[in-house]
């Protein structure tokens, strides 16, 4: 019976983390509009600020999943919006190292680079936390998550989306979910 009852309670925890990934995902495309109203913020720092609804859902995921102390999902959020910036200029240098190629292509690349760097560099950081698991093993399915997310940005480019979007609602639910997955995870250990 009290199996039962930690199982319901971890699938409804799991499930509370990719609502709100969805919801900071239909944040995320929304900031920008906000932020360029704020006059004197370097270019970088500006691109970060977007990605705060994420942080923020990240602090509260190592929180809550982990045995990491409150520094550490400070720094977690902190980590995540570094993620962030590295993903949109990985995506940015893909696009303009294939310039010839087909526009759907670029996109296509571009987002899978975008995923992947923004993913990895979580992974390494908040791997490195106190609490954080450190078998590369780990991380896996998050990273395989996150890279194949990232191709949503096709799908936002091909259907000319800008207010929103597809691939932060989506990349965003998806790895909250496996993050939370991996940090529950580590915290049973």
């Amino acid at each position: 019976m009290t199996e039962a009852i930690a199982s319901a309670d971890t699938s409804r925890s799991l499930l509370i983390a990719a609502a709100g990934g969805l919801v900071s995902g239909i944040l995320t495309p929304l900031l920008p509009s906000v932020i360029d109203q704020l006059l004197g913020i370097p270019g970088q720092f500006r691109i970060s600020l977007i990605a705060v609804p994420f942080a923020v859902l990240v602090f509260v995921l190592v929180r809550r999943f982990s045995a990491n102390p409150l520094w550490a999902s400070v720094l977690a959020a902190i980590i995540t919006m570094i993620a962030f910036v590295c993903a949109v200029n990985a995506a940015i240098f893909i696009d303009g190292q294939t310039m010839g190629a087909a526009r759907i292509m670029r996109y296509l690349l571009a987002g899978l680079t975008g995923g992947l760097v923004g993913t990895a560099v979580m992974a390494l950081g908040i791997g490195l936390l106190p609490a954080g698991p450190r078998q590369a093993a780990a991380w896996w399915p998050m990273l395989m998550t996150g890279t194949l997310a990232g191709t949503l940005l096709a799908l936002d480019n091909a259907l000319d989306l800008d207010r929103t979007s597809f691939l932060y609602p989506v990349w965003q639910a998806a790895v909250a979910l496996r993050l939370a997955m991996i940090l529950r995870g580590s915290k049973a250990r």
